[in-house]
């Protein structure tokens, strides 16, 4: 919203009142942008300093070291994990860690379920702070496993040395590198 917008362009456009509309157009702008920065704070996915709040609120340890990302995904992950525990529940949870496709398989035989990343490949860079919000949200009588997708040696054995020479053999069984 421009200030001089609201007065006629005779008015608006002389030295004083030009001046006046400024210095005003900046404080209303500096207004402008803090008042979206607090709602921005109302949202998981856009807050930045109140994810503080957040954590706080859901019982969360709050580590500035860690990416701002990260922090995100764990709050959500708390927030998803709420209520009943479904399979809906867990895979929900569990995607949110892994930025891909969950499978939950429940073996109700012998009282434990598995956790199987169908959508990426190789274990997830968070994978032990998946497995603390898993264990706070599942029934403590039931166990957990993981399940990880590698590559295939089939894909492996038909790639050139061209191709792979410049990464890891961590970089090839996770498919970072085919």
């Amino acid at each position: 919203m421009l200030l001089k917008d609201y007065l006629p362009p005779a008015i608006a456009n002389t030295r004083i009142f030009s001046t006046l509309l400024n210095a005003e157009q900046l404080e209303i702008d500096t207004l402008d942008n803090s008042i979206q920065d607090i709602v921005n704070q109302c949202f998981v996915n856009t807050a930045t300093w109140g994810l503080d709040n957040w954590e706080s609120l859901l019982g969360i340890s709050t580590d500035h070291s860690k990416d701002i990302n990260y922090r995100r995904t764990v709050v959500t992950a708390k927030l998803r994990g709420s209520g009943s525990v479904t399979v809906n529940l867990i895979q929900n949870v569990a995607g949110s860690f892994s930025n891909g496709k969950v499978a939950v398989i429940e073996h109700p035989s012998i009282y434990s379920f598995e956790v199987m990343f169908v959508g990426t490949i190789g274990i997830p860079p968070n994978l032990s702070d998946l497995q603390d919000v898993i264990n706070q949200i599942k029934p403590a009588h039931l166990a957990v496993t993981y399940t990880f997708l590698y590559t295939q040696w089939s894909k492996v054995k038909t790639t050139t040395w061209a191709t792979v020479k410049t990464g890891t053999w961590d970089g090839i069984i996770n498919g970072r590198v085919i």
